[in-house]
């Protein structure tokens, strides 16, 4: 998601900004460096633009219920968000261009794997190694900026990457959207794999080769620790396994969650420092992170079957409906951060999640058939306008709350916190999804007058939400009450979805006011606090 239609997620600039000691290219090799951060960076945003809206047409062609797709996006942001930040260090201790080039490789002979996929769960492994290799990918890709353009240089560099990013961001759901129409679900991945290849050779080829630091130490313990821990829990919401197979889930969720953190107090070189938590801002804009990604990843989500299975909309005509988030988020960046001068981070940290909050619960007021202009736009634009208040201060609180020998790690914490968010989401809110959608199709098929018999059959298999149809053969007056019980049970289950989305918004706002103060944020950190 992940996360997703908004492209550049919190403190991916920062990422470009503090970086360590700079390495200068000769000047004929930087406008090859820049296209090749470009070209890295659009493959993660490609990556979560667009899968979202193939989901519909994977779950139609490979028959798979609600809680068994949400791997597809689960699988790709838990092992992403669990090795980001070893990704990150594994580019200083081996060369940001090495290990830029692993990951795009291994990014782009994933998206083949997902693509040939012959089944759901060979999707989800190839998916999940799609995941290593933007661990590796996507925290080196900006790092090559920092890296190799001196500071004064940087701003203009920083600035061509953003424009250039919304571009690629705004573009890629409508292509997206046409290659699924036209072509399946499996064009999506293939698109993925021609920009792959160009970017591993432009980064062969032109990108020099930049010192490795033998002294730089990874956690790699730390990052499986996380990964079992996040997965075992997610098993937990969403099996459909028994009592016992939940309780034994939530059992070693519990068991791996409290050995990450003991790991990550006495490590050496924690991926997680603690002692960055001992800041009252840092831990604040990160526990506000968590929650708004969480309802703008949960929103995001679901938006599309909505759209696609319920309102009828082509895959194309979903991807157009996200243009004007698109776009309000990327040409309104500049100006949230003049407004940050003027109101400061505080206040637009706790306007710009009540106003996401606000564009979240009008999501909940079209029903079926709604029209787009009168229906979903005002909520969307809403949402946008709330994001992109947001996003800038973020990352500059996240910057300012940590000592400048620690911004790099304190980027990368955030951006893992955006994207982790999008892992639980999808989890909890599919457990509710599948939950309220059963109890509320019952009503809705009998209010239809479908057959008792069929009735029954269609609610043991809820758990495949606005896809379910009625068996072939089914007469077509009975085929449409079906069709048309479904699209209510549907409305009303995303209704709720995204009012929980609205909630999870307004906390997030709340969590800000409390805790971002003015003045100096920035405390010791890590570094001078030893492990206890």
């Amino acid at each position: 998601m992940t996360i997703a239609y908004g492209g550049r997620q919190p403190c991916d600039e920062g990422r470009a900004r503090f970086d360590g000691a700079v390495f200068p290219c000769p000047q004929r090799d930087k406008p090859w460096v820049l296209a090749t951060a470009i070209l890295g960076s659009s493959l993660a945003f490609i990556e979560g633009s667009v899968v979202n809206l193939a989901l519909p047409a994977m779950q139609s062609g490979l028959g798979a219920a609600s809680t068994q797709l949400q791997w597809v996006i689960n699988a790709y942001l838990l092992v992403l968000g669990a090795f980001m930040l070893t990704g990150g260090s594994l580019g200083d201790r081996f060369g940001l261009r090495r290990v830029f080039m692993t990951g795009t490789a291994v990014f782009g002979l994933a998206v083949l794997g997902c693509a040939f996929a012959p089944s759901l769960s060979w999707l989800i492994l190839a998916r999940a190694v799609q995941g290593l290799g933007g661990a590796l990918l996507v925290p080196t890709s900006l790092a090559l900026i920092a890296k190799h353009f001196e500071a004064g240089e940087r701003g203009r560099a920083i600035g061509t990457w953003a424009g250039a990013s919304a571009l690629t961001t705004a573009l890629g759901p409508v292509l997206g959207g046409w290659l699924v129409d036209h072509w399946g679900w499996r064009s999506v991945f293939l698109l993925m794999a021609p920009l792959a290849a160009l970017t591993f050779a432009i980064a062969r080829w032109r990108v020099p080769t930049s010192p490795a630091s033998r002294t730089t130490r990874l956690d790699p313990a730390g990052a499986l620790l996380l990964a079992g821990a996040l997965g075992a829990l997610i098993d937990a919401l969403v099996s459909p396994g028994g009592t016992v197979h939940r309780a034994a889930s939530y059992a070693a969720a519990a068991v791996l969650g409290a050995a990450f953190v003991w790991r990550e107090r006495h490590a050496a070189a924690a991926m997680l420092p603690p002692g960055l938590f001992r800041s009252r801002p840092f831990t604040g804009a990160n526990l506000m992170t968590l929650l708004l990604y969480c309802a703008l990843s949960g929103a995001l989500y679901f938006l599309p079957f909505d759209l696609i299975q319920v309102q009828g909309f082509t895959a194309f005509q979903a991807g157009a409906a996200f243009l004007p988030f698109t776009l309000v988020m990327g040409f309104g960046s500049t100006l949230a951060g003049g407004m940050m001068q003027r109101f400061g981070a505080r206040t637009l940290l706790t306007a710009g999640p009540l106003v996401a909050a606000l564009g979240f619960a009008a999501l909940a007021v079209p029903g079926t058939r709604s029209s787009y202009f009168t229906g979903f736009l005002p909520g969307i634009l809403v949402m946008s306008v709330g994001m992109t208040i947001s996003v800038a201060p973020l990352t500059t609180v996240v910057m300012e709350a940590v000592s400048a020998s620690r911004a790099g790690v304190a980027s990368g914490v955030n951006n893992t916190a955006a994207r982790l968010a999008g892992v639980l989401a999808v989890a909890v809110l599919t457990a509710v999804a599948v939950a309220h959608f059963g109890a509320g199709l019952g009503p809705q098929l009998q209010a239809h007058g479908v057959p008792p018999a069929l009735a029954a059959s269609l609610q043991g298999r809820a758990d495949e939400l606005a896809q379910l149809a009625p068996p072939p053969g089914t007469p077509p007056r009975t085929a449409a009450s079906v069709a048309a019980a479904v699209a209510g049970a549907y409305v009303g289950t995303f209704r709720l979805l995204v009012l929980v989305c609205a909630g999870l918004a307004a906390l997030s706002g709340l969590v800000a006011w409390l805790t971002i103060g003015g003045g100096a944020t920035a405390v010791k950190t890590a570094d001078e606090f030893p492990p206890p």
